[in-house]
């Protein structure tokens, strides 16, 4: 195995020292793992003993569907209270439950010092532990308030590293950089790398970076489908019961896309979705075969379910779906009839649209791997998010639990009487 250089490896840790000796001239919060940095985590949990420190968190999707999995180093306690052998076997655990689809992370630098940072030799051990399954669908590294230290250590690690795989990191300086490529609001930043990218900003000479304005959002276009509500595109389409993105997109995947394997697990250009999303947007038609990629329509009725601004399931079931797990096992599957025929009438049709279709390709799961698990693994933080904030790692499981259950047995959870102008897919 290749070592690293000596004389750089002590460089980086001289420039780390420098750079925690600049931090403690205006310090911003202890360097111990902060209690607010902390997260609930169930004592029954099989990594507790990191998990509740709440290093890793994974925080929704991207835009495109992509898991967003967030790594914090103002979280991690001092290296005598952590065993780092448990922290990588528990990020591979956390991965595991993503890797076969795409997904993202964010690094957060800002809290990592010696007394709490993993060796080189861990690194170097973490990165060659992760084989070709982890790599090849992670679509982008974002390192969030990059130092010296943090280039000195990339340069250590160029000669392990693949070409295609350091195409892959961007270094973003401060966190209204982020909001060009994800969901900003989806992210759980910690507070303490919230304060210390507010203090970066005011010793900037002219402000923070532009990119913190937004001009005031337009008003939707006629023919608007992504981004607006259920009602204005019922309004704005003659009345039509199922959004025609939904329609157009699973009556496609219906024939030929069940039997596809990882469908809803891959994502597609990302221009190209925005070429769709536009092409619908402006009332033109789309037609998917000329993109001979079943992945593309997945991905837009994704994207599509992802930008409601409230959604499918509403903001009030977001709670009772986390009292679910409250809920015994045998009972569960009606607590779930009762919280979907709470529903207003328009999202119960919609929503059992698109749960009749998820049941119909999980019934091919032997060819395209999607069980109700896996589909309650995409779907689910697209179906429910709370109203304020973004879905916890606490929250996964119940939202996940209870999006199985609508997969698995929607013919008993939409046998209801509670509509008459029902469309099946």
């Amino acid at each position: 195995m290749t070592s690293l250089p000596p004389d750089l490896e002590q460089l980086a840790e001289i420039e780390l020292q420098r750079e925690e000796e600049e931090d403690e001239e205006d310090p911003v919060s202890s360097t111990d793992g902060p209690p607010s940095s902390r997260c609930s985590v169930d004592l029954s949990h099989p990594y507790y003993d990191i998990a509740r420190h709440g290093i890793i968190q994974v925080s929704g999707d991207d835009k495109y569907g992509r898991k967003l999995i967030i790594f914090s180093s103002c979280c991690l306690p001092p290296v005598h209270q952590l065993d780092h052998r448990r922290l990588l076997q528990y990020l591979k655990y956390t991965l595991d439950q993503y890797v076969e689809m795409d997904y993202i992370l964010v690094y957060f630098h800002y809290g990592l010092r010696s007394t709490n940072k993993p060796s080189l030799k861990w690194l170097r051990q973490a990165y060659n532990e992760f084989d070709r399954k982890y790599k090849k669908n992670l679509k982008a590294l974002y390192v969030v308030h990059p130092t010296n230290f943090i280039r000195i250590v990339w340069n250590l690690f160029k000669p392990l590293i693949s070409h295609k795989f350091g195409k892959k990191l961007t270094y973003v300086n401060y966190l209204a950089e982020l909001k060009d490529y994800l969901n900003y609001e989806q992210l759980m930043i910690p507070p303490d790398v919230i304060k210390h990218d507010e203090k970066l900003c005011a010793a900037q000479k002219d402000g923070p970076p532009p990119s913190v304005k937004k001009p005031p959002p337009r008003p939707p276009l006629p023919t608007q489908q992504f981004g607006v509500s259920l009602q204005y595109i019922r309004e704005k389409n003659a009345g039509a019961i199922i959004p025609p993105v939904m329609s157009q997109t699973i009556v496609y995947l219906k024939e030929k896309g069940l039997k596809t394997e990882g469908i809803f697990r891959r994502s597609a250009r990302v221009q190209l979705i925005k070429d769709i999303q536009k092409l619908y947007n402006l009332g033109k038609p789309v037609n998917f075969e000329q993109y001979n990629d079943v992945h593309v329509p997945a991905v837009i009725l994704k994207t599509f379910i992802r930008e409601l601004p409230e959604p499918l399931l509403t903001f009030r079931v977001y709670n009772q779906v986390l009292e679910l797990m409250k809920v015994e096992s045998s009972l569960r599957v009606t607590r779930c009839k009762q919280i979907i025929e709470s529903l207003p009438e328009y999202n119960f049709i919609v929503v059992k649209y698109l749960l009749y279709f998820l049941h119909m390709v999980s019934q091919e799961s032997i060819s395209n791997k999607m069980s109700p698990s896996n589909l309650a693994c995409v779907f689910g933080v697209n179906l429910v998010w709370p109203r304020h904030g973004s879905v916890s790692l606490t929250a996964l499981m119940p939202i996940n639990i209870f999006t199985e259950i609508l997969v698995e047995h929607c013919h008993r959870v939409f046998n209801s009487h509670h509509c008459t102008n029902e469309v099946l897919p």
